[in-house]
């Protein structure tokens, strides 16, 4: 992309910006005016405080719903809201470890309304506020899809660094290594491969193919205040790839006054250290008006030989990102953000580490310097019936690289990448539609990636643009019984000769409070394009692996319906959920790679080309329990099959059949968590996760010739201990260890020096490792 074209979006942007401000302060004439406006005297103040201790408690996050008003308490659990629109407020109060409360208040001129609050302390069974379900802010329970939260309480319990260590930690979700050189992490939702996934940064499709290869290894758990998770299709909301489900990456946002320094320390296979440093701090102004949260993160991490071969079986990582996100409320009623963050990151695997990777038998080599950031302008009218959203993103990715074998000095390449977004979106909440109160919702958005990878040795010079234009549009009708959601989104991939019109239904009943039902169905495609895996060059049998795209390659095309039980029950002070959900996805076209032979160097040659189709389906388990914040249970199952409707030839090995079950794709899987605090400032935390035995493919080099290997189950056990220190106030010091994988269950065929497969490696990514850490709180 031109530079002139990114200013093009960005003097969009400022336009729609300024149009809506001024659009903002025309209508606050006309609903009544705010407090940069006018002096109304009229106040709330108050106090909150532990319905159980009866203890006031700081720092409070109070905001005036359907405005950009808001507060904290402060350290003596009191707050001052000055100067309100008159009328009535609906005030919520949340904070982490407390369940939110609502109130509804009328504040009238010359007058302050005394307000005491008593909060409760949460559970894993918190309902928390969702934004993917529908785009806008819902409460989890009344979402009419199932939307998974993975909150800084798993990041904690499960010691957590970046967002590949965390996401197994779902019902349905899989991350493994895929490559034994560099380490690329792939996340599979229910069974389908990383490319099936999109993965959104505070909403937005930043995460281009380049950004994906590596893309979840790379963003640190101190920058990111939740992820929200949905299974199934979701082109119908965020375009094309949310084949398999959406990962939504939601930023920290600046709430109180805080620094945090805290660093994590690992010892890997008692070989390897894995050193992480984070630094982060809020600052918000006393009237709330402006903030910012800072983040920087530093990580060294050096490579692991498993078998003393020379050859790494985790590649050595230096990185350090540094970024902030900001808010300024322009207004009662609207709010400008804007995120920021730069990452630069080297990474190595193979052999001969110390020496220039042309030097080497087998190298990988990457140093990635990667600029993201965003801007979006937010507006409530005072009655709260009309939201609108106004957004731009951008992403550049620039890459050198070394993908070689049998010290090529050809095998060196270079990338950049370029990603864009910018889009608008309104909300129109009506008391009554037809025959129920319903938010009719609608966007429009424009993407933009251009791509270029270089690879000459190898004859690659890849250049590929795409360009995107999409609308979605939708209506929800709801209450507390009943919601029903149709929508779709229209639109035009610049590499597929049609526009593709993504539809989505769906239906919540709740009969009684404690039981939700669900029923959807979504769609969604890929286009014909390169995906992270193609950008990706594996060393097999000491040449290396080389994907191309069939000329003919066809879009791929999902179907997906699921239906789910959702069970509450409270006993006194214990709380329970239980969810049951069936999910089936049929895929037409699908993409599948074919061994092509070699080529005069060696290489070995893959073609990415379409498949008749593929079925997924199976059955998702996840039950929680907890007994205040003294016990917290958490755990999920899946039961799938993922199987090709006819049998793909894989391989050109005579004695390997056709396959019809998908590879690295386990039919059954799972994870557990539990955290115990039996005393106030101490925690024991236990964490686990299983893989039932899946199909490898297995590439001849070390092997005389290509194979299906059956791998064996795995049980991954971790455990942490935390004590926390009082200092002074409320600063405090944490101090935590502990050891994953303590059975050390680790692949035990792995292949061995310059002739191996690279890609041939499963199962955890760890092996047994030590950890200790300190978390400065101030």
């Amino acid at each position: 992309m031109k530079k002139s074209t990114l200013y093009c979006l960005m003097v969009v942007l400022v336009f729609i910006s300024l149009s809506s401000i001024t659009y903002a302060q025309q209508n606050q004439h006309r609903y009544g005016k705010g407090r940069s406006l006018e002096v109304t005297d009229a106040h709330i103040t108050g106090h909150v405080i532990d319905d159980v201790t009866g203890e006031h408690i700081p720092f409070v996050n109070i905001q005036i719903k359907g405005s950009s008003i808001g507060t904290t308490t402060d350290e003596s659990g009191h707050f001052f809201l000055r100067n309100l629109p008159l009328g009535e407020h609906t005030l919520l109060f949340s904070m982490v470890g407390y369940t939110s409360e609502e109130r509804v208040v009328t504040v009238k001129g010359n007058s302050t309304v005394e307000l005491h609050v008593k909060m409760n302390e949460a559970s894993f069974l918190i309902d928390n506020v969702v934004v993917t379900a529908n785009k806008y802010e819902t409460k989890q329970k009344q979402a009419v899809s199932i939307v998974n939260v993975i909150s800084p309480l798993i990041f904690e319990t499960t010691s957590s660094n970046n967002m590949a260590e965390v996401l197994d930690y779902q019902t349905g979700l899989r991350v493994e290594m895929s490559c034994q050189n560099c380490g690329v992490p792939q996340l599979r939702i229910n069974g389908l491969e990383g490319q099936y996934s999109q993965i959104l940064m505070d909403s937005r499709p930043i995460f281009s193919s380049l950004a994906s290869v590596y893309g979840l290894e790379q963003i640190p758990t101190g920058m990111v205040d939740r992820v929200e998770v949905i299974r199934g299709g979701g082109s119908a909301l965020f375009g094309a790839n949310a084949i398999g489900g959406v990962v939504n990456i939601i930023t920290k946002e600046p709430v109180r006054n805080f620094v945090n320094i805290s660093n994590h320390t690992n010892y890997i296979g008692a070989k390897a250290l894995d050193m992480n440093t984070t630094l982060n701090g809020s600052f918000v102004t006393s009237d709330s008006k402006i903030g910012v949260f800072l983040f920087g993160v530093h990580r060294n991490r050096e490579a692991y030989d498993r078998d003393d071969d020379g050859f790494s079986e985790i590649p050595t990582l230096n990185s350090s990102t540094v970024g902030f996100r900001s808010y300024f409320k322009t207004s009662d009623y609207s709010k400008i953000t804007a995120e920021y963050h730069h990452l630069g990151e080297f990474r190595r695997g193979g052999n001969n580490l110390d020496r220039p990777p042309h030097e080497a038998d087998i190298a990988e080599q990457l140093r990635h310097n990667i600029d993201a950031g965003s801007v979006k302008f937010d507006y409530f009218t005072p009655d709260s019936k009309h939201f609108l959203s106004t957004y731009v993103s951008a992403q550049h990715i620039a890459r050198e690289s070394y993908f070689g074998t049998q010290q090529n000095l050809k095998a060196y390449g270079q990338s950049q990448d370029i990603t864009a977004v910018v889009g608008a979106q309104y909300r129109f909440s009506m008391d009554k539609f037809l025959f129920m109160p319903a938010d009719l919702s609608a966007g429009a958005e424009y993407s933009y990636n251009k791509l270029h990878d270089q690879i000459l040795g190898y004859h690659r010079d890849l250049h590929q643009q795409v360009h995107l234009y999409g609308g979605y549009v939708q209506n929800e009708w709801k209450n507390s019984v009943l919601s029903f959601l149709i929508g779709a989104r229209l639109e035009k991939h610049s590499l597929i000769n049609k526009p593709v019109l993504s539809p989505r239904a769906n239906l919540r009943y709740t009969p009684i409070e404690n039981i939700i039902l669900r029923v959807s169905y979504s769609s969604g495609y890929r286009a014909p394009q390169t995906y992270e895996e193609d950008l990706h060059v594996g060393a097999v049998g000491g040449e290396v692996s080389l994907i191309s795209l069939d000329p003919n390659l066809k879009p791929e095309y999902s179907h997906s319906v699921s239906g789910s039980i959702d069970l509450y029950k409270r006993w006194g002070k214990w709380d329970t959920n239980l969810t049951l959900e069936g999910f089936f996805t049929q895929l037409n076209d699908v993409f599948t790679l074919e061994d092509q032979g070699h080529d005069a160097a060696g290489n070995l040659l893959l073609l990415r080309t379409n498949a008749s189709g593929a079925r997924v389906g199976g059955l998702n388990v996840e039950g929680k329990l907890s007994y205040r914040k003294l016990l917290g249970l958490q755990l999920g199952y899946t039961y799938q099959k993922s199987r090709y409707i006819d049998p793909v030839q894989w391989s050109n090995n005579s004695n390997i059949v056709p396959q019809t079950r998908m590879f690295r794709t386990p039919d059954s899987y799972g994870y557990a968590l539990v955290n115990v605090n039996p005393f106030r400032d101490f925690s024991v935390s236990v964490s686990g996760k299983y893989t039932g035995p899946m199909l490898v493919q297995h590439f001849a080099g070390y092997v005389a010739q290509d194979e299906e290997v059956e791998t064996l189950p795995f049980w991954d056990l971790g455990l942490k201990l935390a004590y926390e220190i009082p200092l002074y106030r409320f600063y405090t010091l944490e101090l935590n260890a502990g050891v994953k994988n303590i059975l050390d269950s680790f692949q035990p065929d792995i292949d061995k020096g310059v002739n191996r497969d690279a890609g041939y490696i499963y199962g955890p990514s760890l092996p047994r490792t030590y950890f200790i850490g300190l978390n400065l709180k101030i």
